[in-house]
C-alpha cells in the first residue's frame, strides 16, 4: 500500500553553499558499512576523521554509521567533505547523506505511520536520499511492495513499514535505489528517536 505527494517536492531542497552560523547541529547517515564483514569502519576512527575535518562536537551512534557534530557547512557540502574523507583514510568509497537538526526534528515528530511506530518500531524504516525521487518512483516502489509492505514518498523523504518483516521483502537497498534513482540509506524507528536528543546536545 502505497501513499505519495510530489517526487519533485522541493521541500527538503539544500542549497550547496555554506552557512554563515557558527555551527550547524548535523547528522551524516553512511550507507552500507559494518554489514557482514565488509566495509568496516570503526566508529572511534570515524570520529577522528570527522574532528580532523574540523567538525565539533562529534559523536557516534551504534555501528550502522550514524555520525552528529556541529559544522557551518551545508549538507552537501559536509557530505562531500565526508565522502572524500572516508575515502582517503578507509580506501573505499561510502555514500554519505546529511542532515540538519531542524530537518531530523520534523521526521522524529511522527512518521506516515503512527501505528508501526508502537506495534513495530524497529521495522518502521525512514529512507533518505541525497536528491528528490525521480518521476515514476512510487509505481517502481509499488512493484517491489508483494509482501504487505506499507510506503508514503514525499520529496526527499521515504518512510516503509515492513508489516511482515525486512528479510523476505522485496524492497531491498538495491531495489530501492532503483526506484528512487539515487542511493537510499535507512533508519528504524527506534534510531530516529534515539539520534534526535544527540543532536539537540549540540544546539544546547
Amino acid at each position: 500500500m502505497a501513499t505519495s505527494k510530489s517526487s519533485r517536492s522541493t521541500k527538503n531542497s539544500r542549497p550547496p553553499t555554506q552557512t554563515k552560523n557558527a555551527g550547524t547541529a548535523m547528522l551524516a547517515l553512511l550507507r552500507g558499512i559494518n554489514v557482514g564483514g565488509n566495509k568496516k569502519v570503526p566508529m572511534a576512527e570515524l570520529r577522528s576523521v570527522a574532528t580532523t575535518l574540523g567538525f565539533t562536537a562529534v559523536q557516534t551512534y551504534i555501528q550502522s554509521g550514524n555520525l552528529v557534530f556541529g559544522t557551518t557547512l551545508t549538507p552537501v557540502a559536509a557530505e562531500a567533505t565526508l565522502e572524500q574523507a572516508i575515502q582517503a583514510h578507509f580506501g573505499f568509497p561510502v555514500p554519505v547523506v546529511c542532515r540538519t537538526l531542524t530537518q531530523w526534528e520534523r521526521y522524529a515528530q511522527g512518521s506516515a505511520f503512527p501505528d508501526a511506530e508502537t506495534e513495530r518500531p524497529n521495522l518502521l524504516h525512514l529512507g533518505l536520499a541525497k536528491s528528490t525521487a525521480i518521476p515514476g518512483a512510487a509505481e517502481a516502489l509499488a512493484r517491489y511492495a508483494t509482501a504487505g509492505e506499507r510506503f508514503h514518498l514525499e520529496g526527499d523523504t521515504l518512510w516503509l513499514d515492513y508489516v511482515a518483516g525486512v528479510a523476505r521483502s522485496k524492497l531491498t537497498p538495491v531495489a530501492l535505489d532503483r526506484a528512487w534513482g539515487s542511493i537510499v540509506t535507512a533508519r528504524n524507528w527506534n534510531t530516529v528517536q534515539a539520534l534526535l536528543p544527540l543532536l539537540r546536545e549540540i544546539r544546547s
